[in-house]
């Protein structure tokens, strides 16, 4: 083992392979020893089999503009994959309380991962579990990967599965809500609309009945006739034709501007239709929010832990820091025969 004139250990690649020399006995017992106790400890961890499901999600695209609008740029995108924000949502979605409490419930997870009714962190203890069990991730090709730890394979593939299969049924759940209320809103505009019209309609047939029909062309042919009748002295004609004149003096203006306001009402009562059959296309569809590319299959082979990882990780850890601990008592205690 080099040295210098006061015996200081130099850290040079020969100094540290002649100290572990020098010291292979004691290294040697303390790595045997590491290496039975971490074969003990990694026989006895709970072997954990994972499942594995990629999804990649949709375009964002609404169903009712695309089948009821010719000029909707979302034709050619609707079937498409999505992008970095769709991406986020499905993360969101999967990690939510809703997905959460789902799984948990239908696979009695409180019982099958031992947490008793009455612990006193119950939940925590839960959330501690779920977390490390089932993980979420986004790749870098904008898909998300859902990944599902248990020690029994076929429960691993089914609660991964089941987890991707909520994803549509929690996203329709968030659509509709935010859908229904619109389309309540736009079906009572709708309504209120159809009514006002019902009423304006009412009034023009109203006038209709008193023979006005329209008021231009009636008001030019009637007033023709009734000269004509002067002329000829029919008394009895211009009288019943004047009456007619009056009629059309009295309620010529409202039908006029009845009929032109039915006009505008009509444009805006087709509007609101269109507007109302898109609410309700929403409101009542079924969507898919994410391609499932693989499908979970229970695996024939464990995925933790990895036994030779832990005995050699800890071998070599015990034998790192023995070397150390030697090393410090031999510079210790040279450095005190050194002051003597």
């Amino acid at each position: 083992m080099a040295k210098d004139n006061n015996t200081n250990f130099k850290f040079t690649s020969a100094d540290i392979v002649l100290f572990a020399w020098e010291k292979r006995i004691p290294l040697i017992i303390i790595s045997l020893v590491a290496i039975v106790i971490s074969t003990f400890i990694s026989f006895r961890i709970t072997e954990l089999y994972k499942s594995t499901v990629v999804l990649y999600p949709v375009s964002a695209a609404s169903t009712a503009k695309y089948l009821l609008t010719n000029q909707y740029s979302g034709r050619q995108t609707l079937f498409e994959f999505g992008e970095e924000e769709q991406c986020d949502q499905l993360l969101q979605i999967l990690n939510s309380e809703t997905i959460k409490n789902r799984i948990i419930e239908k696979y009695d997870l409180y019982n099958h991962y031992g947490i008793k009714p009455d612990h006193q962190h119950k939940e925590f203890e839960m959330n501690k579990k779920y977390r490390s069990n089932i993980r979420f991730k986004r790749t870098k090709y904008i898909s998300a990967v859902i990944e599902v730890y248990d020690q029994d394979p076929q429960k691993a593939a089914d609660i991964a599965n089941d987890i991707a299969s909520l994803v549509d049924s929690t996203m329709n759940d968030i659509f509709k809500e935010r859908t229904l209320s619109g389309l309540k809103a736009v079906e009572k505009e709708y309504l209120d609309e159809k009514k006002y019209i019902s009423g304006l309609e009412d009034s023009v047939r109203a006038l209709q009945k008193l023979g006005i029909l329209d008021v231009e062309y009636q008001t030019k042919e009637l007033t023709q006739a009734y000269y004509k009748a002067i002329l000829e002295g029919n008394e009895k004609a211009a009288k019943t034709i004047n009456d007619k004149i009056k009629i059309l003096e009295k309620y010529g203006a409202s039908y006029f501007l009845l009929t032109e306001i039915l006009k505008t009402e009509y444009a805006r009562l087709y509007t609101l239709k269109s507007k109302y059959i898109e609410a309700k296309v929403d409101a009542e569809q079924i969507l898919t929010y994410k391609y499932v590319v693989d499908e979970a299959t229970p695996a024939d082979k464990k995925s933790y832990p990895k036994k030779s990882l832990i005995i050699l990780q800890s071998t070599l850890s015990a034998f790192i820091l023995a070397y150390i601990i030697l090393l410090l008592i031999d510079i210790i205690r040279k450095g005190k025969k050194t002051k003597k």
